[in-house]
């Protein structure tokens, strides 16, 4: 895969990173968060004239055609900035679900719509019991004559606040396998319940008590929704790590001027040998990060499904805990500021932390390498016995 940008890569990721300097900047944040809100309908607005909520839909629904790589640079970018707005939950992990799962009628209804901003879907796929993994499914969705009765409980649902619509996923009794149902937001028998994370930001939490859908909710048949599912979360998981990229990048250059500002003894900080080692450290940790990235990227492109799951676990794995590590020793350098609420450096340590336990944990996602790597060995034992 090559990862050279194109002239019109180079302006989507400059036209992003403007509006993160011009915008977003630690105050003006910090007065969103104070206000509740995942971002404002300005900024979305913004988004949508821009093209990025359209970059990665396709050309016939309205969108630009683009890659997973486009989608990668514009998270990176927002990384930078800790943007609130919900790209990661709406414009990512709904978007292409759709895509990869919806049928020719609800995508010619929806996509254009989301490309545009017009419209919000989220995805409802997490429960308690499956810590963030797209399996297993507790929600029953119970056939009636004219559609299905649901029942159960999802959570951690990002970009749920202002979504018009939810992507759920659900089990049909007498139907093997995931089965993903268009739920709109105000349908009867649907509770939410908005929760914040550690980092600010809001998610919330859906009690699904007799809701209600059509036949036509479903989304491609009963009980194939999981191949959707599933290339819907590899998308998000590929632009969550390219905003920790964004977040270590920032961290690295906030913690940087720092260390040349701030004296000790009469001399700046940055010239004591130890904490320039840590420095370096930091953007090794960062660069390697960043690789593993390329390779989940170019991973999506070129492999067959379970490499690709099993490279992208990895991924996750890796550099949800380099951000920590990355952005955990940018508070270290800063000394006692770094812990307080009103310095940015701490904002994204937090958004670390966060990042790394959504859409199944480093630990999480180790485990299910380790899983796949032995179920593969075994295979090839197997294999070379016949």
């Amino acid at each position: 895969m090559d990862f050279d940008l194109t002239s019109e890569q180079n302006m989507l990721q400059d036209s992003v990173r403007r509006f993160v300097d011009k915008t977003y900047g630690f105050e003006a944040r910090t007065t969103l968060l104070k206000q509740g809100k995942n971002g404002s309908e300005a900024n979305w607005g913004t988004f949508a004239d821009n093209g990025w909520l359209m970059a990665a839909i396709p050309e016939e629904y309205g969108g630009l055609g683009g890659t997973l790589l486009d989608t990668a640079l514009i998270a990176q970018e927002l990384g930078r900035g800790l943007v609130v707005e919900p790209y990661l939950g709406c414009a990512v992990l709904a978007a292409q679900t759709l895509v990869a799962g919806g049928t020719p009628e609800q995508c010619n209804g929806l996509l254009p719509r989301l490309a545009v901003g017009t419209q919000r879907i989220a995805l409802a796929y997490s429960e308690p019991g499956s810590r963030g993994m797209p399996q297993p499914v507790s929600l029953v969705a119970e056939r009636t004559s004219d559609g299905y009765v649901l029942r159960g409980r999802k959570s951690l649902v990002l970009g749920a606040s202002g979504a018009h619509a939810f992507i759920v996923s659900a089990q049909v009794p007498g139907v093997d396998g995931v089965t993903l149902l268009l739920v709109d937001a105000d349908t009867l028998g649907l509770s939410r319940q908005a929760l914040p994370l550690h980092d600010g930001t809001w998610v919330e939490e859906l009690t699904f008590d007799g809701a209600r859908v059509r036949e036509d909710a479903v989304m491609g048949e009963p009980g194939h929704g999981l191949p959707a599912l599933q290339a819907g979360l590899a998308a998000g998981t590929v632009a969550l790590c390219a905003e920790l990229i964004g977040v270590m990048e920032k961290t690295i250059e906030i913690t940087a001027e720092y260390l040349k500002t701030r004296q000790q003894f009469g001399v700046p900080l940055g010239s004591f040998q130890v904490l320039q080692h840590r420095m370096a450290d930091m953007a090794a940790e960062m660069e390697v990060a960043r690789s593993m990235l390329h390779v989940a990227l170019a991973s999506l492109a070129n492999d067959d499904a379970p490499t690709r799951e099993r490279q992208i676990a990895a991924a996750k794995m890796l550099i949800g805990r380099a951000a920590k590590f990355v952005c955990g020793q940018g508070i270290q350098l800063h000394g006692g500021i770094g812990m307080t609420e009103e310095y940015e450096v701490g904002h994204y340590y937090k958004r670390a932390v966060v990042a790394d336990l959504l859409l199944g944990s480093s630990d999480r996602c180790e485990a299910a390498c380790a899983a796949a790597l032995q179920a593969s060995a075994q295979s090839g034992v197997q294999g070379n016995v016949d």
